[in-house]
């Protein structure tokens, strides 16, 4: 039990109100009641709950629909934390009754707080480039989404009407002479219409070193199929529909990517992340927004189980005994460093620890995460000590 707060306000948050549940050490409840999410009430119940003296703000949600408690409450002066979503569901089963209401919710943030401080996560404080970045970020996610969605729509549509086709432009589907050629052509009846003389052009001026080579790649895949599949006059009108919008799509993330980037030279932690080889300027911004300094993690043993990198092991009795990859963790953290780990093949002090696992019998997605769990200690270093990535030093022979 943590006694260094004299009360324990559990918010669970809510669009247009919350429901806040005040308790003092020994579990007595200070308040339990709606709140609408509004600046003076909130101020208004804070100092109210102030009183009892130093009060612990905890939230299920920092950001989105909970940035206005966050902000109130460092604004009168509180100390913030959050409950993780997961670890809220677990917890809630070792509580009484089966119902799922806000009063309820509210009062086990505000129990777990009181009883179970180590399940907590800070809240940075009140870092505003951060804050930004959060912003930025999700904007970018969800424009990398869409353009996954858009890709994997061009190349389904391609492969129900000419499969040899999709088999020389799918792969390169983001490319701008690839999206070019789909925009002002559309799908093969519209690119055979165009003539050779027209694809060339276009081909050329969107990709000078390969563009010869992809208009040949692209008239003997056409000729490797002489019937017309049901659907490809739809296909033809809708394949440049969908190119403009790859187009759009992408020209927005590089856009937004140029803002990240000057955005996240502002922060002091972001030349020590991008010096490690593998991270580059959405990676560091992921690990800033999702670490932050790093000093919320004892060890990088702790900062690995928060990613969901670390090995989980299984014993029981002398017949059960092994280690699994773990299945929970922050999965926006996990996907970023395992993304930077496979960057960072081509760095040779990374690679050689992933031949080395490679040559133990690993595949290919677990030497990944052996080789991110590796660089997530020196990472942890990197953060703690506020000093740039050194690769090893030679062994003299």
């Amino acid at each position: 039990m943590d006694t260094s707060y004299a009360v324990f306000c559990g918010i669970d948050v809510g669009k247009s109100e919350h429901h806040a549940v005040g308790l003092a050490v020994d579990g007595t409840r200070l308040y339990d009641k709606a709140l609408p999410n509004d600046e003076a009430r909130l101020r208004t119940v804070f100092d109210r709950l102030s009183a009892h003296g130093p009060v612990l703000i905890v939230v299920d949600q920092p950001n989105t629909i909970g940035a206005l408690p966050v902000t109130v409450a460092r604004s009168c002066g509180h100390r913030v934390a959050y409950l993780p979503g997961l670890s809220m569901r677990r917890i809630a089963d070792l509580y009484p009754g089966q119902a799922k209401t806000d009063a309820r919710d509210a009062f086990i943030i505000a129990d777990t707080a009181r009883t179970m401080p180590h399940t907590l996560r800070r809240v940075d404080t009140g870092d505003d480039t951060l804050a930004e970045l959060s912003v930025l970020i999700g904007f970018d996610d969800d424009l990398a989404g869409e353009a996954t969605r858009v890709s994997n729509r061009i190349r389904g549509l391609l492969t129900s009407i000419h499969p040899a086709l999709e088999r020389v432009l799918g792969p390169r589907v983001t490319h701008p002479a690839v999206l070019e050629i789909l925009s002002r052509c559309g799908g093969p009846a519209g690119i055979r219409t165009a003539g050779k003389r027209k694809l060339t052009a276009i081909a050329a001026k969107n990709a000078p070193r390969m563009g010869a080579r992809l208009v040949v790649e692209i008239y003997t895949a056409l000729e490797d199929q002489t019937v017309v599949v049901p659907g490809s006059a739809a296909a033809e009108t809708v394949l440049p529909k969908l190119a403009d919008s790859l187009k759009e799509t992408l020209q927005q993330r590089k856009a937004i990517g140029l803002d990240v980037e000057r955005m996240l030279d502002a922060h002091p932690l972001s030349s020590v992340l991008i010096s490690m080889p593998g991270v580059g300027i959405r990676t560091a911004a992921r690990i800033l927004l999702e670490v932050g300094d790093g000093s919320a993690f004892k060890t990088a043993g702790h900062l690995a189980a928060y990613a969901g990198i670390a090995p989980v092991t299984h014993r029981s009795g002398t017949s059960i005994r092994g280690e699994h990859p773990a299945r929970s963790g922050n999965r926006k953290l996990k996907r970023a460093l395992f993304l930077s780990a496979f960057a960072a093949l081509h760095d040779p002090t990374s690679r050689a620890y992933y031949d080395r696992k490679r040559a133990e019998g690993k595949k290919h997605n677990a030497a990944l995460i052996c080789l991110a769990r590796r660089r997530c200690d020196v990472l942890f270093a990197m953060l703690k000590n506020k000093t740039l990535y050194q690769p090893p030093a030679a062994h003299a022979a």
